[in-house]
């Protein structure tokens, strides 16, 4: 039997395929003249951003690519970029936002792979695109963002972004997706092993976390966002959409380091930034003549490893609220977060930390996260303690890894994302994380979480940075070897890191080996310990 109401059909006038450019088209009607873009001496209006955006689009098509061609930005966080968000979806394209730290092969890497067709590229980065283009087999089209405040470099293309874009219809008529399914940006993944994965990501999944993101920050309207977090990095975690359903003002900043942090908050009043832990240790390390007053509350989201106790009081105390949350390129940046109670704000700040430092609940947005036992594929009990693999599933997990069956398959088999992130679920239902599945130490038989041995390691004042990673020993099989990098003036030696740790961890747990230097980091700010283990394995 069938129900009547099962046959009413969907019709333009009351379906459309969810698509985040109808924020920008919303707001720059409703907000026409409210600032949109602060860069350096440079205010853009959303009416004129807008307009901006149609006329890439029209530039593009008019260059010859066809909806469904892949467009390259090799850029900082600059007003062309953000653009890029809107203007490379106007016209049916597909935005890949390069991480410009990246070497040459790798960027010729990802020239050919994602079929890159015309490339808008940084005069600072022209050495590296020079080369990359003449390594790539493809020849994509050139156009240069000549920007006065970039160092050095040349100019490579046919022409520089403005004349490229004055090419364009500022009324071009352009239409939304076919089908939400479509591909709005692919997104390269930093790749520690092998070539880095091309991840691809969908109209809906992007609308739905630009969204997302308000909710589960509570987001008010006009945010003053500061882009300190790339905009290469997950789409910027969907932020400049976000930015744009809520009629905000992006303001862009070409050197992320403390005193340009400080001065955007200072000057343009802005009380909302995203960054990895390594820019808050900027905000907290910085020096008296970069500090300035500010008197509106900022609040910080931080992702990737939770910031240690000492790190969110220094902020808490500096006038930042900090949200941590949690996901990978392939859940379009945060799926999880760690959704705060009133009442942990009376709690001694210490146990508020240790709160903080869980990653929290699934994102509004997504359908659902659990941590799974990967062998029997059940959900492992909620004592705090029973390790699992944390997995994803709902419409903001990636459509797959471009041209890549098989690891597609893989890491979607089961009806769940299998994250590679091993955690525990603690009895209020909020998951913890304790290591990536590579990283933990295990030593005569105990798992050794290595994000638990580095958060008392960073709770040492004298402590810049550090990771840890297993030392191959013939008694415990492995045993945790700690790399630290120590703040400017400090002088600590093993032996006092050691008997820090004994005071805050069990006796196994402690490092064996201390070794003090510089601890190296990829182009997105995470601690690479695949050289790390490399070298512990030859100590």
């Amino acid at each position: 039997m069938t129900h009547a109401h099962m046959n009413l059909p969907r019709t333009p006038a009351n379906y459309a395929p969810l698509t985040p450019v109808s924020f920008i088209h919303r707001t720059a009607l409703t907000f026409p003249d409210h600032t949109a873009i602060i860069y350096d001496d440079l205010r853009r209006s959303w009416a004129e951003t807008y307009r901006r955006c149609k006329q890439l689009a029209s530039a593009l098509t008019k260059v010859g690519l066809q909806k469904g061609d892949v467009v390259g930005f090799m850029a900082t966080n600059t007003p062309e970029l953000y653009e890029a968000h809107f203007g490379v979806p106007m016209a049916g394209m597909v935005l890949n936002a390069l991480n410009y730290r990246l070497d040459a092969k790798t960027i010729a890497y990802i020239i050919d792979h994602a079929g890159i067709k015309l490339l808008v590229t940084d005069r600072e980065f022209s050495d590296t695109v020079k080369e990359a283009v003449r390594l790539a087999k493809g020849t994509p089209v050139l156009i240069d963002i000549d920007d006065p405040a970039a160092e050095g470099g040349e100019l490579l293309g046919a022409q520089d972004y403005e004349a490229f874009i004055a090419t364009g219809d500022p009324d071009f008529a352009y239409s939304g997706p076919g089908d939400e399914w479509d591909t709005i940006s692919i997104n390269y993944t930093s790749g520690t092993t092998g070539n880095p994965k091309g991840v691809v990501y969908h109209y809906r999944g992007a609308y739905l976390n630009g969204i997302g993101n308000t909710l589960e920050w509570n987001m008010g309207a006009h945010p003053v966002y500061l882009w300190t977090l790339p905009m290469f990095h997950c789409n910027g975690w969907c932020f400049p959409w976000t930015v744009a359903a809520k009629a905000g003002t992006n303001v862009c900043i070409r050197k992320v380091n403390a005193a340009n942090i400080y001065n955007s908050i200072a000057d343009h009043g802005a009380n909302y930034l995203c960054g990895a832990p390594i820019v808050l240790s900027f905000m907290i390390n910085a020096t008296e003549e970069e500090r300035r007053p500010f008197n509106h509350l900022c609040k910080v989201m931080t992702a990737a490893a939770p910031p240690p106790a000492t790190v969110l009081q220094a902020m808490q105390e500096q006038g930042f609220d900090v949200t941590h949350v949690y996901g990978l390129t392939e859940t379009y940046g945060p799926a999880v977060a760690c959704a705060w109670h009133e009442e942990w704000n009376d709690l001694p700040i210490g146990k508020q930390a240790n709160l903080k430092a869980r990653q929290g609940v699934s994102y509004m947005v997504e359908e659902d996260t659990k941590v799974i036992d990967p062998k029997t594929m059940q959900e492992v009990p909620h004592d705090g303690e029973t390790m699992g693999e944390v997995m994803m599933r709902g419409n903001i997990v990636m459509k797959g890894y471009l041209d890549n069956p098989e690891a597609t398959a893989e890491v979607l088999a089961d009806g769940w994302f299998h994250s590679g992130d091993l955690g525990v679920v603690h009895p209020d239902g909020y998951i913890q994380l304790r290591d990536r599945a590579k990283d933990i130490i295990i030593s005569g038989g105990e798992n050794i979480s290595s994000i638990e041995v580095e958060s008392a390691i960073y709770a040492h004042n004298a402590v810049a940075a550090c990771a840890v990673v297993a030392r191959p020993d013939d008694k415990w099989g492995e045993t945790p070897c700690a790399f630290v990098e120590l703040k400017p003036g400090a002088a600590v030696d093993e032996a006092a890191i050691i008997a820090h740790c004994r005071g805050l961890l069990a006796g196994y747990k402690v490092p064996k080996t201390v070794i003090f230097q510089e601890v190296p980091k990829t182009s997105t700010g995470k601690i690479q310990k695949v050289p790390l283990r490399a070298e512990a394995k030859e100590l």
